[in-house]
């Protein structure tokens, strides 16, 4: 019998962990690890997801001196993975209620309105993120508690 494939929205702050050793990092590389399982997992983001990872590697190299040409081959592979796009312009008026709302930044509530959208459940590592909204009616999962399933695991370009 086929099990159900994962469905979710992922945030930058999870994203960034396949790349950047950070807490919880292995439980991310579980998550995406489900692009390649059959059924392959559905993780959808706004397209500002690629623009945040690269401000984040950008945030590295210069504060960490992390090597640019890894950031930049960290960037070749996340583009490469099968997430479900969405463009930001179909998001921004929704964003922008849910940002007056509930005094999130606009980047935050893209994802919020494209979980909303989709009525999946959106993932994120952004525990300011989650305190936030923790009493609206949205279903926000902190990566740290999101259940994944973990066998048949299998590698991501790192």
């Amino acid at each position: 019998m086929k099990t159900s494939p994962l469905n979710c929205v992922v945030d930058a702050s999870v994203g960034i962990k396949l790349f950047v050793k950070e807490e919880f990092s292995d439980k991310t590389r579980a998550l995406f690890a489900q692009l390649t399982m059959s059924p392959p997992a559905q993780l959808y983001v706004p397209d500002l997801f690629f623009i945040e990872c690269t401000n984040i590697l950008w945030k590295y190299t210069r504060r960490f001196n992390y090597p640019g040409d890894k950031a930049r081959q960290h960037l070749i592979n996340l583009e490469n993975l099968a997430l479900q796009r969405t463009p930001t312009s179909d998001l921004m008026v929704e964003a922008l209620d849910i940002a007056v709302r509930h005094t999130i930044s606009a980047y935050d509530a893209c994802y919020v309105a494209l979980a909303q959208r989709l009525d999946l459940p959106l993932v994120t590592a952004d525990e300011k993120l989650v305190n936030q909204l923790c009493h609206a009616n949205y279903r926000i999962h902190r990566l740290k508690d999101f259940s994944i399933p973990l066998e048949n695991e299998r590698a991501i370009p790192s």
